[in-house]
């Protein structure tokens, strides 16, 4: 019922990117049941120019590898120069979308990206991205598929007027089936468990009886 906060972070940076001038247009894509459309509606409220909904049904959520097919087909369709997705969801955290948008389109990819540098004049986009090292600096060329970290930017609120404009921005409706791409899950849930409740505590007198415990009981020295 809200934007992700990663997504709205990539939001943010196309407009951004439009503001700079290096590119003449942002088109929001969501992919959910008819109430995905209220999420679209704020990310028009925050400056996009127009909105896809990939309407699925009620109770419908598709995998990872179905959203990057459906991702895929709509950009076959718009032909953009940059997509600008969120590094994950917060629900399900699989961090796998934009890598395999990236692989169905043949387009190189930036993933978790802190700074984003683009030269539209020689098609090449500068992504910083962070690594457990630190950070890594690559060069892609355009299009390209770039998923946004929470240090690219600070998103902008969306004032009342700009809510209200929203309003009368176009906002195009297509099914998973007019895009041609099955959503049916690849996965299946086996089972789920809790894991096992941590035994309490004891009081020791003294280390050697610590020692001993962690020796003759625990077996972990």
């Amino acid at each position: 019922m809200s934007m992700n906060p990663f997504c709205e972070i990539a939001v943010e940076e196309a407009l951004r990117v439009k503001e700079a001038k290096q590119a003449d247009e942002v088109v929001a894509v969501s992919i959910g049941p008819k109430q995905a459309a209220d999420t679209l509606r704020t990310a028009l409220a925050m400056g996009a120019d127009r909105a896809v909904h990939v309407q699925t049904g009620e109770g419908e959520a598709p995998e990872p590898l179905a959203v990057a097919k459906l991702l895929a087909a709509v950009a076959r369709k718009e032909s953009p120069g940059l997509m600008l997705l969120g590094k994950q969801a917060i629900d399900d955290d699989s961090n796998q979308t934009g890598q395999m948008l990236a692989a169905l389109l043949g387009w190189p990819q930036a993933t978790f990206a802190s700074k984003l540098e683009l030269d539209a004049a020689a098609k090449k986009a500068t992504v910083t991205r962070e690594v457990d090292g630190g950070l890594e600096t690559l060069r892609v060329a355009l299009p390209a598929v770039v998923t946004s970290d929470l240090r690219l930017n600070e998103p902008r609120y969306a004032t009342l007027p700009n809510i209200m404009k929203a309003k009368k921005k176009p906002m195009e409706t297509v099914s998973p089936q007019d895009l041609g791409v099955d959503i049916a899950p690849r996965l299946q849930t086996l089972s789920v468990e809790e894991p096992a409740k941590r035994k309490g505590g004891v009081m020791v007198s003294s280390a050697a009886e610590l020692v001993d415990k962690l020796r003759n009981e625990a077996k972990v020295i």
